[in-house]
């Protein structure tokens, strides 16, 4: 994994002003320790910050390939999982390569096929290609959003990062935030609408989208996207293919040069994707390393809720038994983790979710002490349908997205001037609508069927790519790189056309999946009720950040304090926040989450001195 960052301008010599682009790839040092470098024409800068995990010596960038007068440029963050297919299709086209990295092959596809190369990939990935006899850029981000790409247009310039930080680092862009961008924040938030970078006039390249620009300007596009159709397998075949495309993906992402894990919660998805992997392993005489990670006080603590029935601390060590794998423990320390709410914050240039997210920055800065690349069951509750809201009637009725709530009661946290500006109920709406505007249709598919087909899409498109930022910056702030097999894109489109009452399976969460894997993964696992992700339920953390919250509020120079009601914040500490538990968004964000979530919007408005127009 890497680090991209690019600045190509038509009016003026980018060459003479090196030390802007250098900056911006400065900005991304964490994506890519290992090595570093530059490439620079007359109107194009590059720079990239590589994680070595394919080729060492072949797979350095920027690379550069040329053919008679034409010279293509690339700086990629990702890896393709079918690159030895790719390879063998340019070679039988006279193609030669100097090296095994999948970089080559991208690149030596771009040069083949054009625009049309990303039809061929497989994989995660972000990547730009400078055409310097055309003077024309290329950027393009895989199909569902695995890898990040942001970008801006100023002055003539278009100016790129893989993160937002790379492109705040351009004298030419400026750290404001407008009404649209408080909207996602307070309303939204820490959700995103695809394409809005929250700062303003810096967006997202949507996935499955690619951009072009040349002297005649910018054009996007976009290359890939659901398709509905007829699912036209039986109930034994759509197992078989499910399996089957799992233990495939499970195992093409096990592509690495470097030491690699799986991270293991003993829940459905991770043991899934850990079983084949490690069947792989074991028939070339290895074996899986695997983690995972809870919390110091949380076996005292520890309550179950209708979010979170249990701790995944219970299966882990069996799980890992029954299938074989090397297992590792790690324990996060709550003080520890309210600390790490600033690193987390940092790591996505914006609030996010809370500890959820400084405890995963925690856990993979450990895990990277060991290896370089990570898998993960990411992704298999949005494809599959394991969220409680999948299944819950008034949630399905709302007429909003599922995980966002208590809008109006949040709303009053908030000053006035900032609730009339930024218009929370109609801004909810126009996002809500602008999603269902977007799903592709089933003609004939019922009410019901198309209802539930909506909720797929509100998850895969909207929730989802909260938690693939969530994984990237987290893990990419250590240096490692996580895959996630649940989100290869065949599996995402076969299983988007199953209808829900076969998804529904035994009217269970991920019914489908659970008898997909039953005989390949223990029994034990298959039967346990979904948990996600593990939080602390020691009172040290809720202690810390309300008495650090509780310290902002106290302070006159805290920048916060133009955005909210001082008063009623005042009063959300006095009542202990409990107005806002189980969750106010999401599974996990209840109270404790509510506190460290206005830390980080202090501590944003603070680090990235942040003006509100």
């Amino acid at each position: 994994m890497c680090g991209i960052a690019g600045w190509v301008s038509f009016d003026e010599e980018v060459i003479n002003r090196k030390n802007i682009v250098v900056a911006m790839g400065e900005r991304l040092r964490n994506r890519g320790p290992d090595s570093w470098g530059t490439w620079f024409s007359t109107h194009c800068g590059f720079a990239q910050t590589r994680l070595i995990v394919i080729d060492p010596e072949g797979g350095e960038q920027p690379m550069i390939k040329e053919f008679g007068e034409r010279k293509y440029v690339i700086i990629y963050n990702g890896e393709l999982y079918n690159t030895e297919e790719i390879r063998d299709e340019l070679r039988s086209l006279g193609y030669k390569f100097n090296g095994h990295s999948d970089t080559e092959v991208l690149l030596t596809s771009y040069i083949e096929w054009g625009s049309d190369c990303v039809h061929k990939l497989n994989g995660i990935y972000a990547f730009a290609v400078w055409d310097d006899y055309e003077n024309k850029l290329f950027l393009s981000r895989d199909r569902i959003g695995v890898k990040p790409l942001f970008y801006t247009y100023k002055n003539g310039s278009l100016i790129f990062g893989s993160e937002i930080k790379a492109i705040l680092a351009h004298p030419y862009v400026q750290a404001e935030v407008d009404e649209e961008g408080l909207a996602e924040i307070f309303v939204m938030g820490p959700t995103r609408t695809p394409g809005i970078g929250i700062f303003r006039d810096i967006y997202e390249l949507k996935p499955g989208h690619s951009l072009t620009f040349n002297k005649g300007g910018i054009k996007i596009e976009r290359y890939w996207s659901l398709v509905s159709k007829d699912h036209e397998d039986d109930l034994k075949i759509t197992m078989e293919k499910i399996r089957y495309l799992l233990d495939d993906a499970s195992k093409r992402q096990l592509v690495s040069d470097v030491p690699l894990c799986s991270l293991l919660s003993g829940g459905l998805d991770s043991t899934a994707v850990s079983a084949f992997a490690n069947e792989k392993l074991k028939k070339l005489g290895s074996k899986l390393i695997t983690y995972s990670v809870d919390y110091i006080g949380n076996d005292k603590y520890f309550k179950p809720n209708q979010f979170q029935p249990n701790s995944d601390s219970d299966l882990v060590e069996a799980v890992s038994k029954e299938i074989y794998t090397a297992h590792n423990y790690v324990y996060v320390d709550n003080e520890e983790l309210a600390d790490a709410l600033l690193p987390a914050l940092y790591a996505r240039d914006l609030p996010g979710m809370a500890d959820v997210d400084s405890s995963l920055y925690l856990f993979l800065r450990e895990v990277k002490k060991d290896v370089k690349v990570a898998l993960s069951g990411e992704g298999a509750d949005e494809v599959f349908g394991g969220y409680p809201w999948f299944r819950n009637k008034a949630a399905i009725e709302s007429g909003t997205f599922p995980w966002i709530r208590m809008v109006e009661k949040r709303m009053n946290l908030l000053s006035k001037d900032v609730v009339k500006k930024i218009r929370p109920t109609e801004y909810l709406n126009d996002r809500y609508n602008e999603a269902l505007r977007e799903v592709p249709k089933l003609s004939g598919e019922d009410k019901a069927s198309s209802r539930m087909r909506e909720i797929f899409y509100l998850n895969q498109t909207r929730f989802l790519s909260m938690l693939l930022d969530r994984m990237d910056r987290m893990s990419m702030a250590s240096g490692l790189e996580v895959r996630v097999p649940f989100l290869d894109h065949r599996i995402v489109e076969y299983v988007w056309n199953i209808p829900w009452d076969m998804k529904n399976l035994h009217n269970r969460e991920k019914g489908l999946l659970r008898e997909s894997l039953r005989g390949y993964i223990p029994d034990i696992v298959v039967e346990r009720k979904k948990s996600p992700y593990p939080k602390t339920h020691n009172p040290v953390f809720k202690e810390k950040v309300k008495s650090w919250l509780q310290r902002i509020i106290d302070d006159p120079s805290s920048p916060i304090l133009q955005l909210v009601n001082k008063n009623e914040v005042q009063n959300l500490i006095d009542t202990d926040a409990k107005d806002y538990d189980p969750a106010w968004f999401s599974q996990l964000m209840g109270g404790p989450q509510l506190y460290a979530y206005l830390i980080q919007v202090n501590e944003w408005l603070l680090k990235y001195k942040i003006r509100i127009l």
